[in-house]
């Protein structure tokens, strides 16, 4: 695998482009993701050293090394395939299925003003529309453990708070942002950062995604054991196992 593939994070492009995905430091994916999303500099920090504390790293990294298996890289990606038994890293290649049915679960029809009828461009992915697609993901792929679980609702609440827009009454991201920025890897057109975005922002995000997740999955009759977790306590069970 070359050292410039990664396991197509979008998050990853302003650091891929200006160091062409090679001996990347903490500080230099800190400051890529604050000048490329406006993220706040608390929510960049904890990525980035977070990061390197799951990946159990040091020194500097390559980017395909932040694919490894099992570390931030999860199964159940709304994107990408399992990783298959026995392989280090994960697939970098995004499956197209998979973006089109992410982008199907937004199709919903319930928001005011949304359905086939009004375009693509009408349609916006919310909290919901997450959850919705994490219980087909996850009821489809081996279990998640808590930690994953919680990493997999955080990198779509950070989605949602960057690439949010309003139309009329709905909040959401534009399912055809979406395409472009995950099917196709890159910026999507006409987005630009609005905001700073903050990390307990992100936070109240994953409890809404998880909190619509239990609801989905209690109308189908789901039973899950509801766990306090928390995201540091993982990362440090994880460097120390």
């Amino acid at each position: 695998m070359s050292s410039t593939q990664h396991n197509g994070e979008p998050w990853l492009y302003s650091i891929h482009s200006a160091r062409d995905g090679r001996n990347i430091s903490p500080w230099d994916l800190a400051s890529g993701l604050m000048a490329c999303y406006n993220l706040s500099t608390l929510l960049a920090y904890f990525l980035s050293f977070g990061g390197f504390l799951l990946l159990r790293r040091i020194r500097n990294v390559d980017l395909h090394q932040i694919g490894e298996h099992g570390r931030i890289e999860h199964d159940a990606s709304l994107v990408h395939k399992d990783t298959p038994k026995g392989q280090k890293y994960a697939p970098t290649k995004v499956h197209s299925g998979l973006v089109n049915l992410l982008l199907s679960d937004a199709k919903t029809g319930d928001e005011e003003g949304e359905g086939p009828e009004y375009g693509d461009r009408r349609i916006l992915m919310d909290a919901t529309d997450v959850a919705r697609a994490r219980v087909r993901r996850e009821k489809e792929c081996p279990k998640l453990d808590r930690m994953h679980a919680e990493i997999a609702r955080g990198e779509m609440g950070i989605v949602l708070g960057v690439l949010e827009v309003h139309s009329g009454k709905n909040v959401g991201v534009p399912v055809e942002w979406l395409r472009e920025w995950i099917g196709y890897e890159r910026l999507p057109t006409g987005w630009k950062p609005t905001h700073v975005q903050g990390l307990f922002d992100v936070v109240f995000r994953s409890k809404a995604i998880r909190t619509s997740m239990q609801e989905l999955e209690e109308k189908e009759g789901v039973v899950r054991k509801s766990h306090s977790f928390s995201i540091l306590d993982g990362m440090l069970r994880l460097f120390l196992h």
